[in-house]
């Protein structure tokens, strides 16, 4: 019997080497609130209240494909907060810790549930935190057996260089094997995907309901960009913006030209709600 051969590795590019050291590099910005939104000890979210207390609600979900915390996005949510919004940023459980499926979920869910207090607010996650973005404003689509279902959903959802599909993140064994750590394993993942993966609980539905961007940079060496595409080709109505020249991590390098960019489609999609 032949074996399935192994995805080829990906060399990035000077370009993306340069663009990953300089973001990731940034100072951590520390929240003026801290707070739990659960018991668990992940529970816990920053918030950078706008001056304005009508200013729109940004809930920021963070990459590091489900394994790292959320410290390299404080310095991007602060910035936020500068430009007018009221952004949080919410730990929660991570694979390779006390994460992964289903708990990874359990806490993305009681976030979203929680936080907003039923204010509008829209929803944004990079990489990793794009793929729970696109979750979350999915849930509508869930069994309303699932404890994850609700028809209580985001006002919009952002996905910045998002992960949209988890099949072929497992198939091109994206971040040494990041998505079946997810999921629990090789064994579990074909029954877990229906429930936690946004193309497959999609496919032969069109639409979440939920207004939804997906934004990326044309030249983004770390997700796929037929990830980017799949998705918004099932997606109906999602809206697809593409960034010239423009890599994975310059989208939350707080002053890039990217960075106005996706500020420019969170105040559209604010004012919006």
């Amino acid at each position: 019997m032949s074996e399935t051969p192994a995805p080829a590795r990906r060399t990035p590019s000077a370009f993306a080497l340069e663009e990953e050291r300089r973001v990731l590099s940034i100072r951590p910005v520390l929240a003026p609130v801290h707070r739990k939104y659960g018991s668990h000890p992940h529970q816990v979210y920053d918030l950078w209240p706008a001056e304005d207390p009508d200013a729109p609600m940004v809930m920021l979900l963070h990459g590091g494909y489900w394994r790292y915390d959320r410290m390299h996005l404080t310095p991007f949510a602060a910035h936020l907060a500068k430009a007018g919004f009221t952004t949080v940023l919410p730990g929660f459980r991570r694979s390779g810790g006390a994460g992964g499926y289903p708990a990874t979920f359990d806490d993305i869910a009681l976030a979203v549930d929680t936080i907003p207090e039923g204010r509008p607010y829209v929803l944004a996650g990079h990489c990793s935190g794009g793929h729970l973005a696109l979750w979350a404003g999915a849930r509508g689509l869930l069994p309303e057996s699932s404890p994850w279902y609700t028809d209580r959903l985001p006002t919009a959802i952002l996905g910045l260089a998002p992960i949209t599909d988890l099949a072929a993140t497992i198939r091109d064994d994206l971040s040494d094997g990041a998505g079946l750590q997810l999921l629990g394993g090789a064994e579990q993942a074909g029954a877990r995907l229906p429930l936690v993966d946004p193309l497959t609980m999609l496919r032969g539905k069109g639409s979440t309901g939920v207004r939804t961007v997906v934004l990326h940079g044309a030249v983004d060496e770390e997700v796929p960009l037929g990830q980017f595409t799949d998705y918004v080709a099932v997606h109906t109505d999602a809206e697809h913006v593409v960034l010239p020249d423009t890599g994975h991590y310059t989208l939350i390098e707080p002053g890039s030209e990217a960075s106005g960019a996706v500020i420019a489609v969170l105040r559209r999609l604010a004012s919006r709600g």
